[in-house]
């Protein structure tokens, strides 16, 4: 084990003694028990290609492989962007009949070609005794640059950020975290103990060790761990994207700490989290339900429990639900279902489930939380994948009602996890929306020019293309105005259709 000093580039900029140990894969890492405090991280080195599930050659999503196409010369990879036709030149439409300008954008480093993205360390953080945080960083040596902490869906963990980490991480300081109880942010020992032989299943013993009193893996846990890592980790006021439940954690913290937060950006934010009464705001109905999350699990739950989890951890489940949420079905998602299989094998996976499943919402609801961060200005950027099968576009534009300020893009194909999906994309828009805010409104927000910011109340949708892997892909991105409704939206289509038919 190597101690580097506090300047080093692999971690936080803090006045703390960081112990870095070097491995080869994400997969080797072990949970360390360190002091109270105490950073731990590792240099992470991705591998480029993905591990096979199978002898043939094809992802996980058994998607159709698009025929590629000629990669667009003399294409510049800086993260501006170039508009490269008119909406009289380009022939496209979209959906609802709008003609559709063009925008060449920056594709990810392309390692395969020789091009570098930013190195990304693994490190643990010991909020509490025996929490221990798992995070990722990269951009530390980017000193002057805003901050950007990204909080992952349920299931999933900082390893859903590895494409932002590498990408953003070239200009700005990009952490991504593991709720506690998700991830690699599993205890690190039983929070129960049991009269019988050493449990296989952590959770699930007789009596509740003293570290994990209250213990609820709950939205206020999230919002409390995120409140210290910005506190304690990052030390300044961040930049917040929360991909949906992280979506609802970042609305939520921000909500309750807009001191600390420059800017959120919702990614598919799921709307509502949790079934039982908060023991706060509904002291009387939350004494009905004894068992709110806490360990131990009560006897019937543990069956509950089992019977649950050996079909939703089962790799094939796995998969499926990949399926759902992913709309290109030729993506290569086999590290995020390695890494989601692999954190469904610890011992403490099981009762960690029940107790997210079964914890108490959260003091504020979503739209109380969106109502206090519109009341106290806290900038709001909405990036919603409109194929998404469970966080319909239904929901965004509700959002979008109730901030109607707040730009909303609207990205399609994509589904539920639009940044993993078509990462380009998400990465260019938050550039250019963190560059309009930093810069006081001076910079136009993504995919409007400085005439377009002060006119635009509908909405104009562009056709956003790069390459990837040598190939051309494209992706229609629709801005919606301050002025848009859905009844703008039914109502640009169905002209569309008529114009359609008077043609013919």
């Amino acid at each position: 084990m190597e101690v580097v000093s506090q300047h080093s580039p692999p971690c936080c900029h803090l006045n703390r003694r960081l112990l870095v140990k070097k491995r080869s894969s994400r997969q080797q890492v072990k949970i360390p028990l360190c002091r109270k405090r105490r950073i731990l991280c590792s240099k992470v080195h991705y591998r480029t290609e993905s591990r096979a599930l199978s002898n043939k050659d094809h992802s996980l999503l058994n998607g159709k492989v698009t025929r590629p196409s000629k990669p667009v010369e003399g294409f510049s990879g800086d993260s501006n962007g170039y508009v490269i036709g008119s909406e009289d030149e380009v022939g496209s439409m979209s959906e609802t009949g709008d003609s559709v300008t063009m925008v060449l954008i920056p594709g990810l480093p392309d390692e395969s070609n020789g091009e570098c993205g930013a190195p990304i360390s693994s490190c643990f953080w010991e909020w509490k005794p025996k929490f221990n945080v798992h995070y990722e960083i990269s951009g530390s040596q980017n000193v002057n640059s805003p901050p950007l902490l990204f909080l992952p869906g349920f299931g999933v963990g900082s390893f859903h950020y590895e494409k932002q980490l590498k990408d953003l991480g070239r200009d700005y300081r990009v952490w991504a975290i593991d709720f506690l109880g998700q991830g690699m942010s599993l205890p690190t020992e039983n929070p129960t103990s049991s009269s019988k032989e050493e449990d296989l299943v952590w959770g699930f013993g007789d009596k509740t060790e003293p570290w994990a009193t209250d213990l609820v893996y709950s939205m206020d846990l999230w919002r409390d761990q995120v409140l210290y890592f910005v506190e304690e980790v990052i030390g300044e006021p961040v930049y917040l994207v929360g991909n949906s439940l992280g979506g609802f954690v970042a609305l939520y913290f921000a909500a309750r700490n807009p001191q600390l937060v420059k800017g959120v950006t919702l990614l598919n934010a799921t709307p509502f989290w949790g079934f039982l009464p908060n023991p706060i705001k509904s002291p009387r109905l939350a004494r009905i339900f004894s068992w709110s999350g806490t360990f131990p699990l009560p006897e019937s739950i543990r069956k509950l429990t089992e019977f649950v989890w050996q079909r939703i951890s089962d790799p094939e489940c796995i998969a499926d639900v990949l399926r759902q949420v992913y709309a290109d079905h030729s993506l290569n998602v086999d590290n995020v279902f390695h890494c989601i299989l692999e954190t469904t094998q610890h011992p403490a996976a099981a009762a960690s489930f029940a107790s997210i499943m079964f914890a108490p919402q959260a003091e504020l609801s979503f739209r109380e939380a969106l109502s206090r961060c519109d009341m106290n200005g806290v900038p709001i950027c909405l990036m919603y994948g409109k194929e998404d099968p469970w966080v319909k576009p239904v929901w965004g534009l509700e959002v979008k009602k109730h901030v109607p300020e707040a730009p909303y893009y609207e990205i399609s194909p994509a589904g539920h996890c639009p940044h993993d999906e078509v990462p380009e994309v998400v990465n260019y828009l938050l550039r250019g929306w963190i560059k309009s805010l930093e810069s006081q409104g001076a910079a136009a927000l993504p995919l409007l020019d400085d005439m377009q910011s002060e006119n635009i109340q509908s909405s104009i949708a562009k056709d956003l293309e790069f390459v990837r892997q040598g190939s051309n892909k494209s992706v229609i991105v629709r801005f919606m105005g301050s002025s848009f409704s859905l009844w703008n939206r039914m109502e640009s289509y169905f002209t569309s259709r008529f114009a359609k038919l008077e043609t013919k």
